[in-house]
């Protein structure tokens, strides 16, 4: 099976390139399931209906989130009218909507589990470690399993990895919207990048405006960071060929679009 798993969607530049690129990466690749990760497809943070609505309708299958996840009040309103949205397993508040899901690929049992990193992360959250521990307890279906470890600690994602290799299809790092070389199979069988990257403005930093992060970040400024709503996008996602038998993956490979200036 072919999975296209997308980095953090960034605002309307972010929205407007995947629905742009989506279906022509689905056809070079023969994609049978898309994720994305959506939890900044709001503003720059949070994901409100119509936008999870519009990034289903452009072909996504599965949408997962990250520390971001409240950002918007309206989630924790729709959440559970929705079958395609999965938001992080280990929050330490309750929470509607769940944090492993099951799809029905062609036949084929797909989990899709979101974990939020504990380290340089405000959010209060359990265990990730022992909160996969229970999803995988519980889980007698799935033969592929795909985890968005959104996190912003490139060795804690190393880490859980590591732990998990061989028990998952996948561990996908999301979070600090820059894609590292590191995609690779682990030795017992799962796919493993510390980040994904993101999709989005392509000339600013972190998918923002470039001047609002530097004035902030170098200079000190209370300045707010500021989105554009248009401009050069960036595309940046992984290709998973896994195994329908032994739920292992068998190569795993960067996408990373840039349009032109």
């Amino acid at each position: 099976m072919k999975i296209l798993f997308i980095g953090d969607i960034v605002g309307r530049v972010g929205r407007r390139i995947v629905k742009e690129k989506l279906d022509y990466f689905v056809n070079k690749y023969g994609i049978d399931f898309v994720i994305a990760n959506g939890e900044n497809a709001t503003h720059g943070k949070g994901l409100i209906r119509h936008h999870y609505e519009e990034l289903i309708n452009a072909g996504v299958d599965c949408i997962t989130l990250g520390n971001h996840y409240n950002s918007k009040t309206e989630l924790a309103k729709y959440i559970d009218r929705v079958d395609c949205l999965v938001r992080p397993n280990n929050l330490l508040k309750e929470y509607p909507g769940c944090g492993s899901i099951v799809f029905d690929v062609d036949g084929v049992s797909v989990r899709v589990t979101n974990i939020l990193g504990s380290a340089f992360i405000n959010e209060e959250v359990t265990s990730p470690y022992g909160s996969m521990l229970d999803v995988l307890s519980d889980d007698e279906e799935a033969i592929i399993h795909i985890v968005d470890y959104h996190g912003e600690a490139t060795g804690e994602k190393q880490c859980f990895a590591y732990a998990f290799d061989g028990k998952v299809s996948a561990i996908l790092g999301t979070h600090t919207h820059v894609q590292t070389k590191d995609a690779h199979i682990l030795e017992n069988g799962t796919a493993f990048i510390s980040d994904v990257g993101m999709c989005g403005f392509a000339d600013g930093v972190l998918g923002f405006e470039r001047n609002s992060v530097i004035n902030k970040t170098i200079y000190g400024k209370q300045s707010k960071f500021e989105l554009p709503n248009e401009g050069r996008g960036l595309f940046s996602a992984v290709v998973l060929d896994i195994n329908e038998i032994t739920g292992k993956c068998e190569e795993i490979f960067n996408i990373y679009f840039e349009e032109e200036k």
